[in-house]
């Protein structure tokens, strides 16, 4: 059993997109959503540097862009179950048929600018906690002021609050943990501060018409599945302001069988989790379109 899986904001790179663009059909693709979205997505994926993708508002329509055309590259696949991790959502949505892929790319454009608007008002940020045990590392945080808003397993939780919060955590690490990495990106998201974000959010999901799950989707608010479209956009607004629990989305995953996880394109943090805590479960990353050949043999495979 297969799941195809996006990762979320703080995956994207300088030039990224260059080489997919070169697919056939793929710049047009990605110019037709630009031109819907009102964001140029390929002179952010190719041209733009590590600061300007930085930008919520543009990383997260970049991300999801991203991941559909990735998916789009391996042909017609049938997952037995498709996940994401925060804007990943969005993506994993459109994988399951819930939103058509330019609606998807409407709502997070709507998502972004929101959020950025949101990370505004305070200065915050975020940074991962490597090693130690989550409890401990719980406890810890939320003395500091902090919010744990991505509990990804695998040993690592990601911490969100201002900088004067994530300083004192820099300078007073939980018990256990052997490394503090600040992330690239440009808000606490998932947590409080992100609240004025979740009307606008709703707003937009309002106007949209969802279609119940095609394949199994898996929520990252409490890693349960989700069986009609309009619960699934639920959760995406909500989630907002909520913590990841990526942790429980990778329990899921060995409940349901699976057997080999996929990662959309910018690949490489989910299927990094997944090689510690999914202990022979084959993974694999769509980084560039070389990858395409082995993820098709995966496919052909588990799916």
């Amino acid at each position: 059993m297969l799941v195809l899986v996006a990762p979320g904001q703080g995956a994207q790179t300088p030039g990224f997109l260059t080489e997919w663009l070169d697919l056939p059909g793929a710049a047009d693709r990605v110019a037709a959503w630009s031109d819907a979205i009102g964001l140029d997505l390929v002179h952010y994926g190719t041209k733009a540097d590590a600061d300007e993708i930085r930008d919520t508002a543009v990383a997260q329509p970049l991300l999801v862009a991203a991941g559909l055309l990735s998916a789009t590259a391996l042909g017609d696949i049938t997952p037995g179950a498709v996940a994401g991790h925060s804007v990943g959502e969005i993506t994993a949505a459109a994988f399951a048929g819930v939103l058509e892929d330019t609606a998807a790319l409407s709502l997070v454009r709507k998502r972004g600018l929101a959020m950025a608007d949101a990370a505004a008002i305070t200065e915050t940020g975020m940074a991962a906690l490597l090693g130690g045990d989550p409890e401990v590392t719980v406890e810890h945080l939320e003395k500091l002021g902090l919010t744990p808003a991505n509990i990804n397993g695998a040993g690592q939780v990601v911490a969100a609050g201002t900088k004067e919060q994530l300083a004192a955590l820099e300078a007073d690490k939980p018990e256990g943990v052997r490394k503090v990495v600040v992330l690239k990106v440009a808000g606490a998201f998932h947590t409080r501060h992100m609240a004025p974000a979740v009307d606008t959010l709703a707003q937009a999901a309002a106007g949209l018409t969802p279609g119940d799950p095609k394949v199994t989707y898996v929520s990252n608010k409490d890693g349960r599945t989700v069986a009609t479209g309009a619960e699934v956009l639920e959760r995406l607004v909500g989630q907002v302001a909520n913590p990841v629990r990526w942790d429980l989305c990778m329990e899921t995953f060995k409940e349901l069988g699976v057997t080999a996880l996929l990662e959309v394109c910018p690949g490489g943090t989910l299927t990094g989790l997944a090689k510690r805590a999914l202990p022979g479960v084959k993974t694999l990353a769509l980084k560039t379109p070389a990858d395409l050949d082995a993820a098709r043999a995966l496919v052909s495979e588990h799916a």
